[in-house]
């Protein structure tokens, strides 16, 4: 599935707010890692998101499903999206730089690409789609470095629990696509009570929280995750979802390096090299490969 071409003018700007939204929690997980253990850092998240779209939920008169089969796959979605995946990324970051964790975590459209050619078969997958899938790899590998690759085979763990969450995010890109029949703000919201429901009795019975000390730029930085990073981009994303296609939604990943870089050149007065600028170009090229239907534009534009 694919977003008609009228609609991409507004679909495409969604889709780079949901990679600024994704790409800069690698920044706050980073900060807020160093004193707010995983569990609870990912319990803290969830919270706050499932309460900002509860709150939203209401004043919009939506409402939760009430049937079992629903919130069943509701709890299938949470772990891909954010039981497993979050907890495994948070817990890489504490021993994998936030550079090569960003280049293992945005492999989810490859695992999208694998597992709708080798399982599901449910979008079509042109030479164009596939070429988009591999160009933004390599665009995210110019953008963090090569220097990022050089680490591959040191603390190994942490890597593939970078890996796995990605393919955890490539699953739920696809799985996404069983909520047509309740509206994105509702699967968010749900998604998010059942990560609560999870993660809260974790926190409470690993991190014993009430223990912790966290300094104000951990707790401004768990706040930004649940707010802007969780529930904002979780709306975003059960939208997208359905109008660009799990592999369309997925290929915001490559964009999400492109956001760490940018974000380091305005918040810490870095510069943009010659190479990350060439790499900033492949992914974003990448991701209109894979959405643009530009055989259809050109058909459309020759005369009758």
């Amino acid at each position: 599935m694919t977003a008609q071409p009228a609609r991409l003018a507004t679909e495409l700007p969604l889709l780079g707010l949901l990679a600024l939204f994704w790409g800069s929690s690698y920044l706050f997980v980073g900060v807020a890692v160093h004193d707010i253990p995983p569990a609870t850092l990912v319990a803290v998240r969830v919270t706050i998101a499932a309460i900002l779209l509860s709150v939203i939920l209401w004043l919009r008169g939506d409402r939760l499903p009430r049937d079992r089969r629903t919130w069943g796959m509701l709890l299938v979605q949470a772990c891909c999206n954010s039981i497993i995946s979050w907890t495994l990324l948070a817990w890489g970051q504490q021993y994998v730089d936030s550079s090569l964790a960003a280049v293992l975590n945005s492999t989810a459209p490859l695992w999208v690409l694998l597992i709708t050619v080798l399982v599901t078969r449910h979008e079509h997958l042109g030479g164009r789609r596939l070429a988009g899938a591999l160009l933004g790899i390599c665009g995210v590998v110019l953008i963090v470095g090569t220097d990022a690759l050089a680490g591959l085979g040191q603390q190994v763990a942490g890597q593939l629990a970078a890996l796995f969450g990605a393919m955890l995010y490539g699953v739920g890109a696809i799985y996404g696509r069983r909520f047509g029949h309740i509206s994105p703000l509702a699967t968010a919201t749900g998604t998010m009570i059942w990560a609560v429901a999870w993660m809260v009795p974790v926190s409470l019975a690993v991190d014993r929280p009430w223990t912790l000390q966290p300094g104000l730029p951990a707790i401004a930085a768990a706040t930004a995750l649940g707010l802007f990073c969780t529930g904002c981009a979780m709306m975003l994303y059960f939208r997208l979802v359905r109008t660009l296609g799990s592999l369309g939604v997925a290929s915001q990943a490559y964009l999400r390096s492109g956001i760490g870089v940018m974000l380091g050149v305005v918040v810490l007065g870095e510069t943009i090299t010659p190479v990350v600028g060439l790499g900033l170009a492949a992914a974003i090229l990448g991701v209109m490969l894979i959405n643009v239907p530009f055989e259809r534009l050109l058909r459309r534009r020759q005369p009758a």
